[in-house]
């Protein structure tokens, strides 16, 4: 068990080490994000905005047309919903190289409540061109999502937990922006899952696979853009799509996932994520339970995707 916003500060200092125009902006929430890692190392290129997060965003878009890599960085319900205007008009528009670290996403940030929960942002951001959206599965993905996002031009959006969570990759195992990375195979079904979703679909492929059915597990790291090929393979091969995020099923993951299947080899298709509810407060796995996002809700979706296969 490791904390995805360790692998996010851990991440910005191997970045800040082969990029020397690597910035890191903070709206006041240096340690609960972990870029208090990158101000130690380096804090001439380190600046502490306080709680003025549109602010930030512009800073950070004025210091890309400089020649910098920005990355400004606050809970992500904060850097998205409460930044919208910002991210349309000055960031995307301009196709500026902007980078955003999204802190406490999903339901798992627990006692915070509904206004800290960023339920909504993949949705929200899905939407805007040329925003890229990663959401990595681990303390590693995320270590890696951070240095692959300084290589790569253009905006992108990184969202990343609170909570300690399952270790499902290695650093070893590569990484590369924009495409899907298969964790088992299986012809049933496809489970395709993002963030701490992927540990969740690994636990339910093994349990199904004990009575005999066998689950292809995908972690799609990166949502925008998808790995369209991989996707199309899965339903063609299987017949059969559960998606799996710790977000809103409107416009969010399965929604981009099930746009790509419908055009190019529709099969039926389950949703595991939270339906049009805001959250509440608790403790991460009571609230994981509370809002079906368990490994038993995959299977539950599994079970009933199967009846409908062709």
């Amino acid at each position: 068990m490791k904390k995805t916003r360790v692998g996010f500060g851990h991440g910005l200092v191997e970045a800040g080490k082969k990029h020397d125009n690597l910035v890191v902006l903070v709206g006041d929430l240096r340690d609960s994000t972990n870029v208090s890692f990158f101000a130690e190392k380096f804090p001439d290129r380190f600046i502490e905005v306080g709680i003025a997060e549109q602010n930030m965003a512009n800073l950070a878009s004025g210091l890309s047309l400089v020649g910098k890599i920005p990355f400004f960085t606050t809970y992500g319900a904060f850097a998205t919903c409460r930044c919208m205007d910002m991210l349309r008009v000055t960031i995307c528009y301009s196709n500026l190289n902007v980078k955003i670290g999204g802190a406490h996403g999903g339901i798992s940030v627990g006692p915070d409540g509904a206004t800290h929960q960023a339920l909504e942002e993949i949705s929200m951001l899905r939407s805007l061109p040329n925003m890229q959206i990663i959401v990595p599965c681990d303390y590693y993905e995320t270590k890696k999502a951070v240095m692959a996002a300084t290589e790569i031009q253009g905006p992108v959006y990184i969202r990343f937990g609170r909570e300690s969570v399952p270790v499902v990759s290695d650093e070893a195992r590569p990484f590369e922006f924009g495409k899907a990375d298969i964790y088992r195979e299986g012809s049933d079904v496809a489970i395709l899952a993002c963030g701490v979703m992927v540990h969740e679909a690994l636990v339910a492929a093994d349990e199904l696979a004990k009575v005999g059915i066998e689950a292809r597990v995908v972690n799609i790291h990166t949502i925008k853009p998808l790995d369209e090929k991989v996707i199309i393979d899965s339903a063609r091969k299987c017949g059969a799509i559960v998606t799996a995020e710790e977000h809103q099923v409107y416009g969010g993951f399965g929604s981009a996932v099930a746009e790509l299947v419908v055009r190019n080899h529709p099969v039926p298709m389950q949703f595991v994520g939270i339906f049009d509810s805001f959250g509440c407060s608790g403790q991460p796995e009571e609230l994981m339970r509370e809002y079906n996002l368990k490994a038993s809700d995959i299977i539950s979706s599994t079970n009933k995707i199967l009846k409908h296969k062709a």
